[in-house]
């Protein structure tokens, strides 16, 4: 049967005629002013084979020219770009979004099958409002944890870059910086990456670029919760001056009962503690890693008991004390036995003590004062002291060395007795 436009004998209303695509941000590039060129029935279907009115255009300064490879209806089908067939709303492969959302979309592949499913759906898409996707992705409306941490929330528009040039591969290309195609190495064949199809990304099976991504999502960190059931604290971190207790219990109060929330401004963090377990363990699956509160990105963490608390002490204790010795080192001292523990500087016994009179005075003679030197002998009279000194005495209390104090009366002066010189 003819296929051309101008054949009468083909029926030609299931041919797509539409004013614009239905493209992504990345495909559509970042210049506000585009020029697209339009061929209604230009190519067909990709998907379905159906002829459908194809757009292409430049998406921005050195990038390759872009047009559109399936029809509306498989791209409403799926909620893909038309172009590049990943997801209009997270910028994900078909395979990433299904596994996520747990949708089981078998849609048919032969060709009379095919083509009933399409009529039917554009039947459920025209009494539908337009807004909301059709099929089994129109029924998943639960969120998924896989999609928004995987989810591309700015536009990639690297991948508009224009494909490599072949003969500088050869290295025979001689247009030089003029050259529109890239001269770069080209990928190993032999990566996964390098074989792509498009039936396989629409129908969302054996898409290489899928496993990557799921690969990704493995290899992330999780926040696994306590074996502990009776913890139910969660710490935040990262706070800062702009986030605090209002702020905390507007978001966190969406999951469950809070019992309390201390924050210890110190250390910028918060400790908030739900009423049961459940709660606890919703608001760290939500928040782990997704938490931004006022342009902060927080930590969120699982609190700890005071009985785990005491025992983390006990161990760091006992690894302080339980070091491995340096290598290189001499070996630790013996003990010192109990008699000479307390001899710090290992000294001998000391001698027993004697009893001896007060030591004598040592130095220069000119140098001890006169009353610590002891009388003089007999017959020896002191020198007198020099001009204009005065003699030494002894401090009052203080007796001269040798010096036998003598018991005088005033009754027992010699000069009050009447004596004089000649009874002497």
């Amino acid at each position: 049967m003819a296929s051309s436009k101008g054949a009468n004998t083909y029926n030609r209303q299931n041919w797509e005629d539409s004013e614009f695509p239905i493209l992504c941000q990345t495909c559509l590039g970042d210049n506000p002013y585009l020029r697209m060129m339009k061929e209604p029935y230009g190519k067909e279907c990709k998907i379905c084979a159906r002829p459908f009115t194809v757009f292409r255009w430049c998406p921005g300064a050195r990038m390759r020219f872009k047009k559109t490879e399936v029809c509306q209806t498989c791209s409403k089908i799926k909620n893909v770009c038309q172009t590049c067939l990943l997801d209009l709303e997270y910028g994900l492969p078909v395979q990433v979004r299904d596994a996520a959302l747990k949708i089981q979309d078998n849609m048919p592949k032969s060709d009379v099958n095919k083509e009933y499913y399409q009529q039917n759906m554009e039947r459920e898409m025209a009494l539908n409002d337009g807004v909301n996707p059709s099929g089994a992705l129109g029924k998943a409306m639960a969120p998924s944890d896989m999609l928004l941490k995987l989810a591309r929330t700015t536009p990639y528009y690297k991948r508009n870059r224009p494909h490599i040039c072949s003969f500088w591969v050869k290295g025979e290309c001689k247009r030089g910086e003029e050259c529109p195609y890239r001269h770069e190495k080209p990928t190993d064949p032999d990566d996964p990456l390098a074989d792509q199809n498009i039936k396989d990304r629409f129908y969302g099976m054996n898409d290489p670029v899928a496993d990557k991504l799921m690969n990704r999502y493995t290899s992330m960190p999780k926040l696994e919760p306590p074996e502990d059931r009776t913890i139910t604290t969660l710490y935040v971190g990262g706070l800062g001056d702009k986030v605090g207790e209002t702020e905390l219990k507007d978001y966190f109060y969406q999951f469950g009962e809070i019992r309390s929330i201390n924050v210890v401004s110190k250390q910028q963090c918060a400790f908030v503690q739900f009423t049961t377990r459940a709660a606890a363990e919703t608001a760290s699956e939500k928040s782990f890693n997704k938490l931004i509160i006022n342009g902060r990105r927080l930590n969120i963490k699982w609190g700890k008991s005071q009985g785990q608390i005491g025992t983390e002490r006990e161990e760091k204790e006992e690894e302080r004390h339980n070091l491995a010795p340096v290598p290189g080192l001499p070996g630790a001292l013996p003990i010192p036995p109990e008699e000479i523990s307390n001899n710090f500087f290992n000294l001998g016994p000391m001698p027993p003590m004697q009893l001896r009179g007060p030591m004598p005075p040592r130095g220069p003679p000119h140098m001890i004062p006169m009353f610590m030197r002891g009388p003089p002998p007999p017959g020896v009279r002191l020198p007198p002291p020099p001009p204009g000194m005065m003699p030494l005495r002894p401090p009052p209390g203080v007796m001269p060395r040798g010096h036998v104090p003598q018991m005088h009366y005033p009754s027992q002066d010699p000069n009050r007795m009447g004596a004089t010189m000649q009874n002497r």
